[in-house]
């Protein structure tokens, strides 16, 4: 454990210190821990497991010195779906999967992928599951009776709209204290947590004035037991295992996201640096051990984390004492927790969506009215109207269509000649003209990236400028600064062609990565290697030796150096 950096002169001071932040982050954890575990489908106790199990292990082996691991609302959309099609004991198994996956992510050091995730798409699905989190607290806060849960957003809908009128007022009474404790609580004592006041309050109003007019957890749910469940392997057959791997492989992605986004907030908050690699096998190692005692999936929950560094937490030691103190809880106060009202755990879910909701980031990428707005309505709408793993896909896969169209949009093929005004020896595209040309030796100038996406305007372009046949083609190269293989082929294509017609291709000012695609096809030596120069004016130099002697077609000079568009200013330094 000293390897990692993350106990490096520790002392009685930092224990002081983390077990007091761990300790005010396990209340604020129990609250959030069953409310979570309920609106994911499962037994309220199921949350606690999680957040002491994998809340430790988290914190034990993670690559972070202040993540808080947990159950999340970002999973409890797909926990939802997964319990409603395959059952508990599957979720458990997906779960398990999914810490494989994320070990092996770890192992192989792709950590760094996680961050090529565009941020509308992950604005866009986090604001689709605070909506989904939100809307599924509404039935409980009004105290609906009756009501059926479907796994989509409409008929969710269309449930709570035909049951309005079972609306229980005592139910109301209870979420409004709450909401309203969770509100006032931050500002009148802000080291106090909201959750906490208003989960206890509402639940003894409840108690006292309601008893029996209220769904409780112990009601709904049955009697939480004040100890945690048995070690169980689930039965795992590849029957099971097949239909799951989708699911595991979103929990896997989300669960590799939100921990490696809430270890960067962290950074940012306290100037250390986490290990993301090391994050993820310790997240995975959480979510393999924590199926095992009935827990659910759980990932770094930025909140909790966040509270856990405001709270004055020196180490992993916080977390630690956090899983600890919400055991101790769990042992000692289970009985009580079954009399907690299910309206006083909706207002903590839909506090915690409104919070997560990123809205006013939604708004701003919105109002930018480009491409990523689009990603970002697209990617949202699906996750609330279809599902996460739906709304991932399609997101993705319209940001790098987007992507590859606004890329390849910005080729620019030019022919260019030297520019008698310009005292530095510059080229430029607007001096060529019918009466000031070259018809021999043709300068062009290509700006933006060669790739696939390119390829073909890159080709036309080209060709529109090669229409009288020069001897000599000068490609400037120097603003190309990525090439891909299908970029390559395009460019073969057009030396072939110019070769084909017994002329030849100069290449100026080419980049690090175009050189050695290049050198990789072949391409280098049927250009010949002598006709790369690092400037224009060497190439132009070169064609001009070379053809010394020939009539110019254009200016009808025999020298090419008394030709009115070529003898210009000195170009050396033009790439």
């Amino acid at each position: 454990m000293k390897r990692s950096g993350r106990f490096d002169g520790y002392s009685a001071n930092d224990f002081r210190r983390d077990l007091i932040s761990g300790s005010i982050v396990g209340v604020i954890a129990i609250p959030l821990g069953m409310a979570f575990a309920i609106a994911a489908g499962v037994k309220p106790q199921y949350g606690i497991y999680t957040t002491v199990i994998a809340g430790f292990l988290i914190s034990l082996l993670g690559g972070s010195k202040f993540q808080i691991g947990g159950p999340t609302g970002a999973f409890v959309p797909i926990l939802f779906a997964i319990v409603m099609q395959y059952g508990y004991e599957n979720l458990l198994i997906a779960g398990g999967l999914a810490g494989i996956l994320l070990v092996l992510m770890g192992v192989f050091k792709l950590g760094a992928l996680i961050h090529f995730i565009p941020r509308p798409v992950t604005i866009g699905f986090t604001a689709g599951i605070a909506v989904i989190i939100f809307t599924g607290q509404i039935a409980n806060f009004l105290g609906l009776s009756g009501i059926r849960k479907h796994e989509d957003f409409i008929s969710n809908m269309k449930e709570i709209g035909l049951h309005l009128s079972t609306v229980n007022l005592y139910s109301v009474l209870t979420a409004v204290v709450c909401l309203a404790l969770l509100l006032v609580t931050p500002k009148l004592l802000p080291r106090v947590p909201g959750s906490l006041v208003g989960l206890l309050v509402s639940s003894v109003l409840s108690v006292l004035l309601f008893e029996g007019r209220v769904d409780t957890i112990g009601s709904t749910y049955g009697a939480i037991p004040g100890t945690l469940p048995q070690f169980h392997v689930p039965e795992v057959t590849l029957e099971k295992v097949i239909p799951l791997l989708g699911p595991a492989c979103i929990i896997a992605a989300l669960g590799g996201i939100e921990s490696l986004l809430s270890a960067v907030v962290a950074d940012g908050m306290t100037g250390s640096r986490h290990h993301s690699n090391r994050e993820l096998i310790g997240q995975g190692i959480a979510n393999i051990v924590t199926p095992l005692f009935g827990g659910i999936p759980a990932t770094g929950a930025i909140a909790r984390t966040a509270a856990n560094i405001k709270n004055g937490a020196a180490s992993p030691v916080s977390g630690m004492v956090h899983s600890v103190f919400v055991l101790l809880v769990l042992i000692v106060l289970a009985p009580l927790a079954s009399a907690i009202p299910l309206a006083s755990m909706a207002p903590i879910l839909m506090v915690v969506a409104w919070n997560m909701s990123e809205r006013r980031e939604f708004v701003h990428i919105v109002k930018t009215r480009t491409a990523d707005s689009v990603v970002l309505i697209i990617t949202f709408l699906l996750t609330v109207l279809t599902d996460l793993t739906t709304a991932v896909i399609a997101g993705l896969i319209l940001a790098v269509v987007l992507f590859v169209r606004r890329m390849s949009g910005m080729i620019k093929v030019a022919k260019v000649l030297p520019d008698p005004h310009s005292h530095r020896g510059k080229v430029a595209s607007h001096i060529v003209n019918d009466s000031h040309d070259c018809p021999q030796i043709a300068i062009i100038s290509v700006e933006g990236a060669l790739f696939f996406g390119a390829g073909t305007l890159f080709e036309k372009s080209i060709s529109g400028t090669l229409d009288e046949r020069p001897k000599t083609v000068i490609l400037r190269l120097g603003k190309v600064l990525f090439m891909d293989t299908t970029g390559e082929s395009y460019l073969a294509g057009v030396v072939r062609d110019i070769v084909r017609q017994s002329g030849i291709v100069l290449i100026s000012g080419l980049q690090s990565q175009p050189r050695d695609v290049l050198k990789r096809t072949g391409l280098d030596e049927l250009i010949g290697k002598e006709h790369f120069f690092e400037h224009t004016g060497e190439a132009i130099d070169y064609a001009l030796t070379r053809l010394e002697h020939q009539k110019c077609l254009g200016c009808r000079h025999f020298a090419f150096r008394e030709c009115a568009a070529l003898s210009q200013p000195d170009i050396a330094s033009e790439r």
